[in-house]
């Protein structure tokens, strides 16, 4: 596995590193020795517990009592507190392997759930047996802990099992392997990296970075722990003896021109006599539809980011490009390391949004309902997508809100709305997504455990309309709008012409006509809607309707509850309007926007499942701020990490060590080069930023993945892979439909 650079760190390089450890330590990333003492203490109680129920187990199933006495259970730990990039607060992922006799379904999820609930130290206690991995989630002593069962088979676990080795997955099924994937993978990216606590510093501070700018969340369809893992892990290969300030700038410029969806591997592909299924889209179908693969190290190799989507793959590249260009000018003395961790400021990012509000009748319902409601918003997300053909974006922010001032339990997600980039947008063309939120709605309404008081709106908010509760202060950030600094501007003007004395009535007098245009509209009285009206709207009536229209001045959404509203708490929408005629939501063209927040509108002589919708025209393309990737095409400079220079480069300039030589090479378009699973070397244009076609997933696992009959590897073969850029491209992008 030959590497991209060995080249160690210069005296700058230990300047900023230094800097940067300061920055983490003040940051509070770290826990203290209290903490951490009471983490082990809670984990050796937790394996005394699992031990004496599974000799509880063993007695009353009539085996002997030298079985009983030699019965036992082990605890591992995997994820952030394994890896040891564990922040104060974090919960801890746990593993409890016991024997063969003892199942998952009865004995883990009934007998230990009932133990634990009946312990003082045990708090929120929450099993979730069908989930993909199921898990069950609670508190200990105040330490959140998930808590994963695996079921070997052996008679009798040792206290020195090794987890690692591959016959711990001899006869269980595949839940299991799930189950104990997480401490597999875990141990086996310690040992492949080739500095442990270089990687632990870069980890710690890229995961910091990923939550400041919204985009770590497994669930959410982003990366989650195990993922940023990974891809740490395998920048800390191509670059063994960097340490953290030179891997966090490594990290950004290597995956801002990684080519998606080419795999993040850390080894060769192993394969099993065991017929466990790994990522391979030769074999597997849907394996060509992920977007983003980082493939685990241990078997079977899976990719870990199935989730990620087109919208949040491009969230991510966004990310990665602004992280790019930060690090570009701390190496050049020009910018300090607390600017690459600002937070993201989403509400101001868009000017469309959805509201998704979930409610639940106490914290214990809404803990479950939200969980379920969450795992499945990507999906949201993906619908809008395939319903309007890819044109409206959609960027599901993973972050909560809780809006204190509601009387029930409660808390809000959002997602940010855009009309794809370099799409104009013809006249009366609208993104009707009515059938999109009550699909949404179906799958939401799917739930086994629903209790009265569980419910949930959607909701469609332009910028301005933003609820106070999501900005941390509890009021919105003044921030002059477009048409505010122009008329401002207007005004700057109109002085300057009043000094030379000609024609100022005239622009003084149009001045003032368009400032009192722009007075704020007072907002309507509007009635509340009262729990008893809501309670009226039977079953039947539950409908997800939203109607976006694009046109000059603002994209607007038709508005709707989905659930029945049993609960006997205030209504979510606390501007909600009682119509009772039909008919369309009316707001003023001017830019401002309507001053009005969108809420849930109930018809009260309307069928009830009479769908909803709002209509307006010429509003404008709803962009995001940051830079688009067409903006890295042309030539730009980058430093020169040898002499303390610049250089003007071009997407498709050579780059053989990514970090101080860069040679041009016109005619070369060549993906990572992989030797044994390692890049050797980096060969980028313009295409890069461009995600391959499914056709070329195949061609990729076809030339790096080959199976042995006389190993039980899949190795990459050769020392160089090409790809003819334009085989690239012929079948467009990957989507999901």
């Amino acid at each position: 596995m030959k590497p991209i650079s060995v080249a160690g760190p210069t005296e700058p390089d230990l300047h900023r590193n230094a800097e940067l450890e300061k920055f983490l330590v003040d940051s509070g990333l770290y826990e203290s020795k209290e903490e951490a003492i009471k983490r082990e203490e809670v984990l050796g109680r937790i394996d005394q517990i699992v031990k004496e129920w599974v000799k509880r187990l063993t007695r009353q199933r009539g085996y002997t009592d030298q079985m009983a006495e030699e019965a036992n259970a082990v605890i591992f730990t995997f994820g952030s507190y394994r890896l040891g990039v564990h922040g104060p607060g974090a919960d801890i992922d746990t593993l409890c392997v016991g024997p063969s006799y003892v199942n998952r379904e009865e004995d883990f999820f009934i007998i230990l759930h009932d133990i634990l609930a009946e312990m003082e130290e045990v708090t929120e206690l929450q099993p979730v047996p069908d989930a993909h991995v199921p898990v069950m989630k609670f508190k200990f002593q105040g330490i959140s802990i998930d808590l994963l069962y695996a079921s070997i088979s052996l008679l009798v676990v040792p206290e020195d099992l090794d987890i690692s080795d591959g016959s711990v997955l001899y006869e269980v099924d595949e839940q299991t392997v799930r189950s104990l994937n997480g401490c597999r993978v875990a141990d086996q990216i310690l040992k492949l990296v080739p500095n442990v606590e270089h990687f632990r510093a870069t980890l710690r501070c890229l995961k910091f970075w990923a939550k400041r700018r919204g985009v770590y969340s497994n669930v959410t369809g982003f990366l989650g722990g195990v993922n940023w893992a990974l891809l740490v892990a395998r920048v800390c290969q191509l670059y063994p003896n960097a340490i953290p300030s030179m891997l966090v700038s490594r990290f950004f410029r290597v995956y801002t021109q990684w080519r998606w969806p080419n795999p993040v591997m850390l080894c060769s592909i192993e394969e099993n006599e065991l017929g466990f299924p790994v990522w391979d889209p030769r074999k597997n179908p849907r394996d060509r539809f992920h977007h983003m693969p980082i493939i685990t190290p241990a078997y079977p190799c899976m990719n870990s980011s199935y989730n990620v989507s087109t919208s949040t793959l491009r969230v991510m590249t966004e990310q990665f490009q602004s992280g790019n260009s930060i690090c570009e000018e701390i190496e050049l003395n020009k910018a300090q390391w607390s600017a690459l961790f600002d937070p993201y400021l989403f509400f101001e990012a868009y000017k469309n949004y959805l509201q998704v509000d979930i409610v639940a009748a106490d914290s214990v319902d809404l803990l479950a309902w939200k969980g379920w409601v969450e795992s499945r918003l990507r999906q949201l997300t993906l619908k809008i997508e395939r319903d309007t053909n890819g044109m409206l974006q959609c960027h599901p922010y993973p972050n909560e809100y809780i809006d204190a001032s509601k009387q029930c339990a409660h808390c809000a997600f959002f997602m940010g709305l855009q009309r794809k980039e370099g799409v104009t947008g013809q006249e009366g063309q609208q993104f009707d997504i009515r059938g999109t939120v009550d699909e949404f709605r179906q799958d939401i309404n799917m739930y086994m455990c629903w209790k009265p008081g569980m419910d949930l709106h959607v909701s469609h908010v332009r910028r301005r309309q933003l609820p106070g509760f999501v900005f941390p202060d509890g009021y919105k950030r003044s921030r002059p709008s477009r048409h505010m600094n122009q008329q401002a501007n207007r005004s700057i003007e109109d002085v300057a012409r009043s000094q030379s004395g000609s024609a100022d009535r005239h622009v003084k007098q149009k001045h003032y006509c368009e400032m009192a245009d722009l007075k704020p509209v007072k907002p309507e009285k509007r009635a509340c809607t009262s729990p008893q009206r809501l309670q009226s709207v039977s079953s039947s009536s539950r409908s997800g309707v939203a109607s976006l229209a694009n046109s000059c001045e603002g994209v607007k959404l038709g508005c709707s509850t989905i659930g029945g509203v049993v609960s006997n708490c205030e209504d979510v929408a606390s501007n909600s309007e009682v119509r009772s005629t039909s008919g369309q939501l009316e707001t003023d063209k001017s830019d401002l926007g309507d001053a009005r927040q969108l809420g849930v509108t109930v018809y009260q002589e309307s069928p009830l499942n009479r769908q909803t919708s709002m209509d307006v025209h010429d509003s404008p393309i709803v962009r995001n701020e940051l830079e688009p990737a067409g903006h890295m095409n042309g030539p730009h400079e980058v430093p020169n990490f040898e002499t303390g220079g610049k250089l003007k480069v071009c997407m498709n300039d050579k780059i053989e060590d990514l970090g101080s030589n860069f040679v041009v090479n016109e005619s070369s378009r060549k993906l990572i080069n992989w030797v044994g699973g390692a890049s050797r070397g980096m060969e980028v244009d313009q295409e890069l930023l461009k995600p391959c076609s499914q056709t070329a997933v195949v061609e990729f696992a076809e030339s790096v993945i080959s199976s042995h009959s006389g190993t039980q590897n899949l190795n990459y073969e050769g020392n160089v892979y090409d790809v003819d850029a334009d085989s690239l491209l012929e079948s467009g992008c990957l989507n999901v439909s």
